[in-house]
């Protein structure tokens, strides 16, 4: 089968760490207010289990250094979010507000005003992954996409991911925006390390 990126050396790496329910719905894990789109109801389903989740996610995917990559919708609730967070005594909100932000907006015009930022403008459907792709090639630490729905399909549909880090949660909500949406391309994916937290969460790392 058709893989879904490959490592190229001299290349900059492309992570993905997504929190994904048992049915493959990634969408509004934190709370409902998160992302309602589409009519979605089931927004929260992640929150009971952060205490023990997120300590496994900085140890295994947040420690090291990264970019973000980000869709707007994304960026835009983090920036609301995080720059509020004590970096002192959070490990996760120092990593993710130093990290440097690129993204992905169809405006211009858009205001990125948590930085350091960068924009990639276009069609997330077009050159954007024309983008994406020049960014990979340059230099720099890993790039990780968190969030970032619409984006990933795109990154998917281009074979520009090289590592998928996902977190699946014991909870069904029925509906709402999958990791690997309608017209995913067929793959295989090689399991390099897995593990989970006391209260039911399955840490999953997966390369192409």
């Amino acid at each position: 089968m058709r893989g879904f990126g490959g490592r190229v050396a001299g290349m900059r790496e492309l992570a993905i760490l997504s929190f994904v329910t048992l049915d493959g719905v990634m969408q509004s894990p934190t709370s409902p207010a998160e992302d309602a789109s589409g009519g979605f109801a089931g927004g929260g389903w992640g929150a009971a289990y952060w205490s023990e989740v997120m300590p496994q996610v900085y140890a295994e995917a947040m420690s090291a250094p990264y970019d973000l990559l980000l869709g707007r919708r994304t960026y835009e609730i983090f920036a609301g979010h995080w720059p509020q967070v004590d970096a002192v005594d959070d490990p996760v909100a120092a990593r993710l507000n130093e990290g440097h932000k690129y993204v992905v907006t169809r405006s211009a015009s858009t205001a990125l005003p948590w930085g350091p930022a960068t924009r990639i403008s276009g069609d997330v459907s077009g050159d954007v992954a024309g983008e994406i792709a020049r960014l990979k090639a340059g230099e720099g630490p890993l790039l990780q996409v968190h969030g970032s729905a619409e984006l990933i399909q795109t990154l998917l549909r281009h074979g520009l991911v090289d590592e998928f880090r996902l977190w699946t949660f014991p909870v069904v909500v029925g509906s709402g925006k999958r990791l690997f949406g309608d017209g995913s391309v067929p793959g295989d994916l090689r399991l390099v390390r897995s593990g989970s937290t006391g209260n039911g969460v399955l840490m999953s790392v997966y390369r192409g």
